[in-house]
């Protein structure tokens, strides 16, 4: 039987380099306070033994965890794993919040949380014991819940709060909800549409109030009356339905709609064809999310781009920054969204202008 190989710890790298434990671990955090000389020894060491970090080591040097967690929705979460649809955006925040934490050493780990359990201070309090994490970042809805920030707050744990500008404690990050619903409504109007309909999210969230604001305000600069043309969602697909159908059965129906999410969206399509309405031809859709399946649906959907990874990374990169005592500026911190015109979007037909 082979032997296993001897694992390279920081006590081979102190002794090879010959200085102390405590040197190692401040070369490993990229500490400040390291002689030019010394750090090249040690860093040299660490070349030659192929030593790999351990998050151990990393805790010598002083109280952190080098642990960031992110608190997602459980009942939401598990629903979408299970039906297998809707995983892109805990990828795209997997993506975009590991590699950040990899490049400052750190690691990332996820927990589902129910928002609305009866235990939620209980379930939260055993996840910090659990992991210890030197910081936490909340998705929607966790991020607007007051008494997860409160917690979290009193804990003394820096945390970041994704789609919420709340007032209260933690950084706020948003994607530019608003903006971004203003886009898209642009665009359509650009094209020629004036009865431009719009599935909104669930109220539960922040940014579905931000999303219907920047249609409206987009309809208003066009001096267009939008009044009925608001259908209520809740992101999942068998509401997308019912809100197509309600818009669709308008006595003059619109010629484009906006979804708040891929899944409504999708939905939102599929009633267009049990009508007979062809996609651009009869009616414009835009979704919000962009995940892979608008990418790859027929027609191709025109999507407001989420940059998720990119606002995961600036969350990470917040805590990091203020848990080592640096400097960070105040105010919410806003990474924009774009929009991917593909074949879903076109000029309205005369019999439905």
């Amino acid at each position: 039987m082979a032997r296993r190989r001897q694992a390279v710890t920081i006590k081979h790298v102190a002794a090879d380099a010959g200085v102390s434990l405590q040197t190692v671990s401040r070369v490993i955090n990229k500490e400040p306070n390291v002689r030019p000389e010394m750090m090249a020894r040690v860093q040299a060491s660490i070349a030659r033994l192929g030593y790999v970090p351990s998050i151990a080591a990393q805790r010598m040097a002083g109280s952190r965890s080098y642990l960031i967690l992110a608190l997602n929705d459980r009942e939401r979460t598990i629903a979408d794993w299970r039906k297998r649809e809707g995983t892109d955006w805990v990828d795209q925040m997997l993506l975009g919040g590991m590699l950040t934490c990899a490049e400052h050493g750190y690691r990332m780990l996820v927990e589902l949380v129910d928002t609305h359990s009866d235990h939620l201070e209980r379930e939260l309090l055993a996840a910090i014991a659990a992991v210890q994490p030197d910081g936490v970042i909340l998705t929607p809805p966790h991020s607007q819940n007051p008494a997860i920030a409160a917690l979290l707050d009193a804990q003394g744990i820096s945390f970041a709060r994704i789609g919420s500008l709340a007032s209260g404690a933690g950084f706020a990050l948003t994607m530019g909800d608003e903006d971004a619903a203003a886009l898209a409504t642009g665009h359509l109007l650009g094209l020629g549409h004036r009865r431009i309909g719009f599935i909104a999210g669930p109220a539960e969230y922040e940014l579905s109030a931000w999303r219907v604001d920047g249609w409206r305000r987009a309809m208003a600069a066009a001096g267009c009356d939008a009044a009925d043309l608001l259908a209520e969602g809740d992101f999942s697909h068998a509401s997308g339905e019912a809100a197509a159908d309600a818009l669709l059965s308008l006595g003059s129906p619109p010629t484009a709609i906006i979804a708040s999410n891929d899944q409504m969206a999708l939905a939102t399509l599929e009633v267009a064809r049990a009508r007979g309405l062809d996609v651009p031809r009869d009616l414009s859709l835009i979704s919000f999310d962009d995940t892979p399946a608008v990418r790859f649906s027929h027609p191709p959907l025109t999507a407001v781009a989420q940059p998720i990874a990119e606002v995961a990374a600036r969350a990470v990169e917040l805590i990091i920054a203020d848990v080592a005592g640096r400097q960070v500026a105040d105010g919410p911190v806003v990474v924009p969204a774009g929009l991917a015109v593909r074949r879903s979007t076109g000029i309205p037909s005369t019999r439905s202008a």
